[in-house]
């Protein structure tokens, strides 16, 4: 079963002659465990599309479905959106906004605690993804402390907090140089694997995206699937 379908989205601004179609007809689909690609220039709709799926923003019509639930068709079938963005999406954008006046330990356990998950638990889970993502030994340190690369890992281990099925990412490498590009990269397909997580990058990165294996592109508000090279990472 497919972990995020697509099909016919649209996302229209304003009406009569100052409309602005963002998104005129997207179907698209990732499984679990893969990370799939989202391309194409800037003002196609890319950050639109990522906002609809993370409902952020409001699709005008279409629909959407997450494992197999319908979570919009021409509007929400869920109750609780904002839940659904806490506790099944993670977000990881081009800069970390981590919150500067709290540890990395706790930027990384504050979305579980918010979520009811006691303290100590939270905390717990947050040391164990900054050890899979190789920066717990910054666990104390405040954000202006790390480095880039650094805080984008932290910004991962925070999107995977809930460990949440999907995740999406905007621009995620944008800030970093080509060694931390992949770096990043490679850590968000080892989650994928790890963790069965569907994650859909939105690029412009030309070192990334000879990495994905499949990606999309979008070109007049329609997404058109392509094969990527799924080139290796180095070691």
């Amino acid at each position: 079963m497919e972990a995020i379908r697509m099909v016919n989205l649209v996302k229209t601004y304003g009406s009569g002659p100052t409309e602005v179609r963002a998104i005129k007809d997207v179907s698209l689909y990732v499984n679990p465990g893969e990370v799939v690609g989202l391309l194409g220039p800037s003002g196609s709709g890319k950050t639109t599309l990522l906002q609809c799926l993370g409902a952020v923003i409001d699709p005008t019509a279409g629909k959407i479905e997450l494992n197999g639930e319908i979570i919009f068709d021409n509007g929400w079938k869920i109750d609780d959106v904002r839940a659904l963005r806490r506790d099944k999406i993670g977000f990881v954008f081009q800069a970390a906004y981590l919150i500067p006046f709290l540890n990395v330990l706790d930027n990384v356990a504050l979305l579980p605690m918010l979520a009811g998950r006691p303290n100590d638990q939270a905390r717990k889970r947050a040391m164990e993804l900054l050890a899979i993502l190789e920066v717990d030994h910054r666990a104390m340190a405040k954000p202006a402390q790390l480095s880039g690369g650094e805080q984008q890992r932290v910004a991962i281990a925070r999107a995977m907090a809930n460990q949440p099925p999907f995740i999406l990412a905007d621009e995620p490498t944008a800030p970093l140089d080509s060694d931390r590009s992949l770096i990043v990269m490679k850590l968000l397909g080892r989650v994928a694997e790890q963790f069965n997580t569907a994650i859909m990058i939105v690029t412009h990165d030309d070192v990334i995206i000879p990495r994905f294996k499949r990606l999309y592109r979008l070109r007049d508000g329609i997404a058109h699937e392509e094969a990527g090279q799924g080139l290796p990472f180095p070691d």
